[in-house]
């Protein structure tokens, strides 16, 4: 870990965070979740070129999963924020999501594989992290991708992450224990891209 990356104390309290906020960008309108997004996440998660690269999700996956996963997102015990990507005409087409995680920050997202290669992720990812940022201006940022998605690696490092190691995790989707590159961020290094 490079040295300004260097752990300082995050706070864990849902309040330090605050609300899900709706974020505009010039694109896209990241958004709370609601009930109603389930059919749309299920479609994109029962993609398996979308969960296979995600630790977190099973296959298949069905549409009273992504109900599941909204209750709980929505039930106000959830400590972060976890943003509904959509486009002009409030399609949902991913997920940005902000948690704590083994005492420290992370972030995620995935997007529909019919938005992939349109630069949806990376403006989405930066205006997420950004507000963050200024809720939390002193904290690391964690991430980190599968060894195979390089699109994903690539996005971070545009964005500034740095990479701090490797790991293998167990993936759900894919059944087995994968290499996972981690990354993190702080505010001094973001990048618009």
């Amino acid at each position: 870990m490079t040295a300004h990356l260097r752990e300082r104390p995050v706070a864990t309290a849902k309040s330090d965070l605050g609300p899900c906020p709706t974020i505009h960008t010039e694109r896209l309108i990241l958004r709370p979740h609601r009930l109603d997004d389930a059919d749309a996440v299920a479609q994109s998660l029962g993609d398996y070129q979308v969960s296979r690269m995600l630790a977190r999700v099973a296959t298949p996956y069905f549409r009273q999963d992504a109900l599941d996963w909204l209750v709980r997102q929505n039930s106000g015990l959830y400590a972060g924020w976890t943003l509904a990507i959509t486009d002009g005409d409030d399609v949902h087409i991913g997920c940005v999501g902000l948690e704590v995680r083994h005492g420290q920050w992370h972030i995620g997202y995935w997007l529909n594989r019919y938005y992939w290669g349109r630069g949806y992720a990376r403006e989405a990812v930066h205006a997420a992290v950004e507000r963050f940022f200024r809720r939390m201006p002193q904290v690391v940022l964690h991430s980190g991708v599968f060894a195979d998605n390089q699109a994903s690696l690539k996005l971070q490092r545009k964005l500034g992450f740095e990479i701090t190691g490797c790991t293998d995790i167990y993936a759900l989707a894919r059944n087995a224990v994968v290499s996972h590159i981690e990354t993190a961020v702080t505010a001094a290094g973001l990048r618009k891209s």
